[in-house]
């Protein structure tokens, strides 16, 4: 995933949009519900729960890595 990728990512998931993504063989989702958003490993459904979409992509990680650490490895 590109940097403009990896925004327009943000951005879409602000506006409501879901996304599963691939990073090393693993499948992520990332989903909301009206008063959270959730990062998950789909294979053990391991979660992280976040208040908003913005604390999500700054605190959000895999593997111990931040989110925008790894973007460029994740695929979509």
């Amino acid at each position: 995933m590109s940097l403009n990728e990896f925004i327009e990512l943000k951005e879409r998931v602000v506006i409501g949009e879901e996304f599963s993504f691939n990073y090393k063989n693993d499948e992520y989702w990332i989903s909301q519900n009206p008063d959270r958003y959730y990062l998950t490993r789909v294979k053990d459904s391991f979660t992280q729960e976040f208040n908003t979409s913005e604390v999500l992509f700054e605190n959000g990680t895999i593997e111990g890595r931040l989110l925008s650490e790894i973007y460029m490895d994740i695929d979509w």
